[in-house]
């Protein structure tokens, strides 16, 4: 049907009414499925969109904000950054948004700038969204940087929620327990200790995962290696695995992200060592990559979908009921991928000094040599 047809009064720009008219529905029905309200029927539902669609119709933001109150828009504050954890996680927030209903804003800020969040939200605010998201913060040691006094509703992804407010939540805070499940699998196959490759320190993400490092060796009482931090980057990981090639109870490491888990490894091969022969690899993400790298990368995939949907849940649920009591946040799943990057330990080799020992006591055991016969060799 061409858009407008169903008027019939020379209109090309549809209404709510013209929508119920052809969807057989009441324009009551009609605002309850633009506004994503409960106590509509798939198939009304349906019918509504498709009527929609054919009309060309569009609800109006402008007047549906001042009967509700609210503008269906939510604010996001994220790091400029093109590294795969905080891309990926903003792509998940859009989704989620978007099939909660609402719109998004997007400020993006600067690693280094004390008051970039702070300024960020602002904004936000001033544009009137109904709820903030801050994803990934990173702690620039401005106090009070992450103490911001909102007056809308705050869901903090990554980070514990450190928001006033009348509602601030947090979700995507199981790092640590990604990076426990990391380590205890290098422990299961039976090394003896695993070194950390982390993150940079500023990242909240980072220290969960460091912790978490140290929560699995505590554990079995293991011994902690000195931590080498790297910047998220292959270049760092190439860097450490130079240093710690020479370690000499070096067999296993969790690198705190795949790119340096990547860097890491030909550093390892550029010294000589194999993977995961000599040495097993842990990474961390699952980049799209790592499954093609050589060898396949064992790695603890995080759910960046599900930590969106669970934190745009908390966040609308804040904003649409008010008064109701917050949900709690459901961790997120722990999921292994287990690859060719890790295998059990290297038998320990005998030093030359031992083997020769070992030989001349097993020399002592033949019979000595008859008259005449030339000495038994080995």
């Amino acid at each position: 049907m061409p858009r407008g047809e169903a008027r019939g009064d020379g209109s090309t720009a549809p209404r709510g009414v013209d929508v119920a008219r052809l969807a057989g529905v009441s324009q009551k029905t009609v605002s309850r499925v633009f506004n994503a309200e409960q106590y509509v029927s798939a198939e009304a539902r349906r019918r509504v969109l498709e009527a929609a669609e054919a009309l060309g119709y569009r609800m109006n933001n402008a007047a549906r904000a001042l009967a509700s109150g609210r503008t269906r828009t939510v604010g996001v504050v994220t790091l400029g950054t093109a590294l795969y954890g905080p891309a990926s996680l903003l792509i998940g927030v859009e989704r989620a948004a978007r099939d909660a209903g609402y719109a998004l804003r997007v400020v993006n800020t600067l690693e280094g700038d004390p008051g970039g969040v702070a300024g960020a939200v602002e904004s936000l605010l001033e544009q009137g969204v109904d709820g903030i998201v801050v994803s990934e913060p990173i702690d620039e040691g401005a106090e009070g940087a992450l103490s911001l006094s909102t007056d809308v509703p705050v869901l903090v992804l990554g980070a514990p929620a450190a928001f006033g407010g009348p509602r601030a939540v947090s979700a995507g805070v199981g790092a640590e327990a990604l990076a426990r499940a990391a380590t205890e699998h290098l422990l299961e196959l039976g090394h003896v200790t695993v070194h950390h490759l982390a993150g940079p320190q500023r990242w909240f993400a980072a220290r969960d995962r460091l912790e978490g490092w140290r929560a699995a060796l505590a554990a079995r009482g293991r011994q902690q290696p000195s931590v080498i931090e790297g910047d998220w980057s292959a270049a760092s990981g190439y860097a450490a695995g130079r240093d710690l090639a020479s370690a000499g109870d070096l067999t296993a490491v969790f690198a705190a992200n795949d790119d340096m888990a990547v860097g890491l490894i030909r550093a390892l091969a550029d010294a000589g060592l194999r993977v995961p022969a000599d040495v097993s690899v842990v990474g961390f993400d699952d980049i799209p990559v790592s499954a093609y790298v050589t060898p396949p990368l064992t790695t603890v995939r995080q759910p960046f979908d599900s930590v969106a949907h669970e934190g745009l849940r908390l966040l609308v649920q804040a904003i649409e009921k008010p008064d109701a009591e917050p949900a709690p946040a459901n961790d997120p799943p722990v999921e292994l991928v287990v690859r060719a990057s890790t295998a059990p330990p290297p038998a320990r080799k005998t030093p030359a000094r031992e083997r020769h020992t070992a030989t001349r006591a097993r020399g002592a055991t033949h019979a000595p040599p008859t008259e005449g016969e030339p000495p038994a060799t080995h």
